[in-house]
């Protein structure tokens, strides 16, 4: 047994969503250290072009908005003017609202599912022959979607859609496991819990009281979260399949009654 590169990704292809900042960057980096060639697509061209600069040669912006299915199908499209195979499709694009309940509105209810359940669904549908033609039984291709410990507890914030969302993913994680497996393509996810990102402006500016309702005593870190994607994305994680990984320092299942954002 060799396990010298069991966490390597040497000429692998991946696709990261919302790959400009937050989550999505600090995965894109994590694989691209282990050799993998990176796209990342945000709807903000300017951010994802300027990720890209920053992540190197090996980081290639794919600028685009997946919150629609014609987004999707248009940045699919993007990717196969470049590529013939896709190894690694990593699906983080999301959104919260938090409103009180009495005025939670339509318009915060649809764009948080639509990006954090639609998308996934229809980008890795719409990616689906790249990934078949990556993928074998001997080194399946994957899908990694980014869930939310909120898919998996309350949080104190009145985020309707948000939880709703993510919990639907990690539920469609399965479903979509127990049929793309057949085409050798593993569907995982990571459930995150406080990492500093424009989304957890909490964990971001407010570390170290965020850290004292955390087991492990801190918030999590760029090294966490890539840890976890390149296991899921190499060889090491080749035989895990519809499993969600949370990745929280201990909230959801270390905890003794503290609640935390996430």
């Amino acid at each position: 047994m060799d396990t010298t590169s069991l966490f390597r990704l040497d000429g692998k292809v991946a696709l990261v969503t919302g790959g400009s900042r937050g989550i999505g960057k600090m995965i894109a980096a994590g694989f691209i250290a282990q050799g993998a060639r990176v796209y990342i697509s945000s709807r903000k061209a300017a951010a994802c072009d300027e990720a890209a600069a920053e992540l190197g040669p090996n980081c290639i912006a794919l600028p685009q908005d997946v919150a629609t299915v014609a987004g999707c199908k248009a940045l699919a499209a993007q990717l196969a003017e470049h590529e013939d195979r896709l190894d690694i499709l990593v699906n983080n694009a999301g959104a919260a609202w938090g409103v009180p309940f009495e005025e939670f509105p339509e318009a915060g209810w649809d764009k948080v599912m639509d990006l954090n359940v639609k998308s996934p669904f229809f980008l890795t549908q719409a990616l689906h022959g790249l990934l078949k033609a990556a993928g074998s039984p001997q080194r399946p291709a994957k899908v990694i979607n980014i869930t939310s410990i909120d898919g998996q507890r309350l949080n104190p914030w009145e985020t309707y859609s948000y939880h709703a969302s993510k919990s639907a993913l990690i539920y469609l994680t399965k479903r979509m496991a127990a049929r793309l497996v057949r085409d050798a393509i593993n569907v995982t996810s990571i459930a995150p819990g406080a990492f500093p990102s424009e989304m957890n402006k909490a964990a971001r500016d407010h570390g170290d009281a965020i850290a004292r309702g955390i087991p492990s005593g801190r918030i999590g870190t760029d090294e966490d979260m890539a840890g976890a994607a390149i296991y899921l994305a190499s060889r090491a994680g080749d035989y895990v399949v519809g499993e969600t990984i949370t990745v929280d320092g201990g909230l959801v299942h270390a905890a003794l009654g503290t609640s935390i954002d996430a």
